[in-house]
């Protein structure tokens, strides 16, 4: 079973859209959007069941030129 995480991505000023189409292009994410306040971007992703969730997303997701910080929530049993 994959672990589901949310990611939220602060940009550098004037980076969201780029970094939104830089996500994009790598087509791993399920769901990608636009936010208000302390973050920029909100993501959901699916990390594979055999992967490290911070080497995933180190290695997958936060090498985009733009991104400035990120949040990452993991998620648990769903109700």
């Amino acid at each position: 079973m994959t672990t589901c995480v949310f990611i939220q991505i602060r940009c550098k000023p004037g980076t969201t859209y780029d970094v939104a189409d830089a996500i994009a292009l790598r087509e791993i994410h399920s769901e990608l959007y636009s936010t208000s306040g302390e973050y920029d971007l909100l993501l959901k992703l699916y990390i594979p069941t055999d992967a490290d969730v911070g080497k995933y997303i180190n290695d997958n997701l936060l090498d985009i030129d733009g991104i400035e910080r990120s949040l990452t929530t993991l998620t648990f049993k769903a109700f």
